[in-house]
């Protein structure tokens, strides 16, 4: 194992499509597939870590939430892509279902999702990391686990770079999509 790579959904594997409730609207993004096939296959471990505040808040149900998982999932297997763990936190503090409302460990940029990933998986502490989000959150999560931070421009990623370098936060790498963000990461991009 070269590494852990965790990975965000929406905005950076696939099209952002805000609370994504139809299993038939999952798009993968271009590069996406091909670049983390060409990670996996250089034996860097693939983790899906992505907050779905949608159930907290009552936008999407438990149901659509498990359909568009399992499309998620086919799109990229279909593509021999297989991800090593997936996770989702469901949380928010401000949301209108009670069961989901929550201020939790695991919503990014917390590291519980991480943290399980890695446990689960048996990653060494001295393990090479990596973070690739569209969000600050995803930026900041990576900070927490000392990993090096990839923003990519989909998604939210433009946006986001703006109102972090407001805040003084900046990724490591600022780069147009995962197709970059692989080719930095095998380039031995912040190691």
């Amino acid at each position: 194992m070269k590494g852990i790579v965790f990975l965000d959904r929406d905005g950076t594997l696939i099209e952002e499509a805000g609370y994504l409730r139809d299993p038939s609207a999952v798009r993968l993004l271009p590069g996406a597939a091909d670049g983390l096939r060409r990670l996996s296959e250089n034996g860097y471990l693939l983790a899906v870590v992505s907050n779905q505040a949608g159930l907290a808040r009552g936008k999407i149900t438990s149901t659509e939430m498990a359909q568009v998982h399992r499309a998620f999932l086919d799109a990229f297997r279909r593509e021999g892509v297989r991800f090593d763990a997936v996770e989702y936190c469901p949380h928010h503090p401000d949301g209108v279902v009670e069961e989901f409302r929550a201020a939790c460990s695991c919503r990014k940029p917390a590291t519980g999702m991480a943290d399980a990933v890695l446990r689960r998986l048996g990653v060494p502490d001295a393990c090479p990391r990596w973070v690739v989000g569209d969000k600050m959150t995803d930026v900041l999560l990576g900070a927490h686990l000392r990993a090096r931070t990839i923003l990519v421009a989909t998604g939210y990623g433009e946006k986001e770079r703006r109102e972090g370098a407001r805040e003084g936060i900046f990724p490591d790498a600022f780069l147009p999509g995962m197709r970059e963000a692989v080719l930095w990461i095998l380039s031995g991009g912040g190691g």
